[in-house]
């Protein structure tokens, strides 16, 4: 059998394999064009045919399951499509101990799923796939883009392979002012460096938001995109985990409590994923406080799961925020205090009119000290500190 066993891949099988490689590197990070030249823009045929489990018996990898049938080694399941220096790298390691079989399997497959997402999508169904991760306390925040891009299915499809990265690299944490400038200032030039262009240039204007962070960043982030630019956002779910949206089940409504009075500091209270005592926001402002509450039945982390949902939120809100404005002005601070799912923050921000809309001071809820504490101030469009 061994005897049997050529280097020589049938035509059929290397037409599939530039099919399902998008005529791109499979190594996890390169993605390198293989019939293009990188200097020249010339026509080339940069691509080799590298073996997940070795040609070689003795190769890095062996021939793991095809040791009863070596002659499968020459298939597509077998082969990824890399450039030399990749594929180099992958046999220099004799024992197959960095790039074992398994992780290159799995490389594979994730190249091969994205490039099968992204071909065939209606241009009415294109999305802009937008990552954005912050610190949240002690822990970090990445967001994973296969996951999100199984969430957008059937409804929107990936632009692009690659997802819109806002945010993801912080080492600073959310305690202090330091924190809230640097990551404020980042997300706004992140902002108009990547999102920007893509409104001025590209054909696609739809977005698909996946965030993770403190709110008042997720709400500064709501405030960039607008309500006139076409968005969907999305809500990390814990049970049943996932990005993806959930069918509506059975009634559901949001409740407005409104101040005993009108003469005090006006202050919104969206107490969505918890209960929040008014001691604590008068702890913060003193006494001389008109509280304004947007809240449901029963305040959990896990209540939003469905689009409706989000919807109905939406026009709560822009009601409540006209009766402040009506009792209150458009010049006098409104203090927001937000407790409340990452999806609701983000619509927080999308709703607000930046020349009606009085100027908002956002606090936050302090790691250390458990206390609320002012974050980020918006006045008109553009973030304050």
């Amino acid at each position: 059998m061994v005897s049997e066993v050529t280097r020589y891949i049938k035509r059929e099988v290397e037409r599939e394999l530039w099919a399902r490689a998008a005529g791109r590197c499979e190594f996890d990070g390169c993605n390198k064009l293989l019939y293009i030249s990188s200097v020249t823009q010339e026509t080339v045929n940069l691509a080799q045919k590298a073996h997940i489990y070795s040609f070689s018996k003795n190769g890095p990898r062996g021939w793991g399951p095809f040791s009863i049938n070596a002659k499968g080694l020459n298939e597509a399941v077998n082969l990824m499509l890399m450039c030399h220096g990749c594929h180099k790298k992958i046999d220099q390691d004799n024992e197959g101990a960095r790039y074992s079989a398994d992780l290159l399997i799995e490389w594979k497959c994730e190249h091969e799923q994205k490039v099968e997402i992204v071909t065939g999508i209606r241009s009415d169904k294109k999305s802009h796939v937008v990552l954005y991760g912050a610190n949240i306390g002690s822990e970090k925040s990445p967001v994973n883009y296969i996951s999100c891009a199984q969430a957008m299915f059937p409804s929107w499809y990936p632009s692009s392979e690659r997802p819109v990265l806002l945010s993801m690299n912080s080492e600073l944490k959310d305690s202090g002012a330091i924190y809230w400038k640097a990551e404020s200032d980042h997300l706004y030039k992140s902002f108009e460096r990547n999102i920007a262009p893509l409104l001025d240039q590209h054909n696609c204007k739809h977005f698909s938001v996946f965030a993770l962070a403190p709110q008042p960043l997720l709400i500064q982030l709501g405030v960039l995109f607008t309500d006139k630019i076409s968005v969907e956002t999305y809500q990390p779910h814990r049970e049943p985990k996932g990005w993806a949206w959930q069918e509506p089940q059975g009634d559901f409504e949001f409740i407005i409590n409104e101040p005993g009075g009108f003469e005090g500091v006006p202050v919104l209270l969206l107490s969505l994923s918890d209960h929040v005592s008014q001691d604590r926001i008068k702890r913060v402002l003193g006494s001389n406080v008109s509280i304004w509450e947007l809240t449901i039945d029963c305040p959990i982390n896990d209540f939003m799961k469905s689009k409706e949902q989000l919807s109905l939120y939406r026009k709560y809100l822009r009601r409540l925020m006209v009766d402040i404005k009506k009792h209150h002005g458009n010049t006098e601070p409104l203090h927001i205090f937000p407790v409340m799912p990452v999806s609701c923050a983000i619509e927080l921000g999308r709703i607000r009119m930046p020349k009606a809309d009085m100027p908002w001071v956002i606090y936050d809820q302090d790691v250390g000290s458990g206390q609320f504490v002012k974050s980020i101030e918006i006045r008109g469009d553009i973030h304050v500190k």
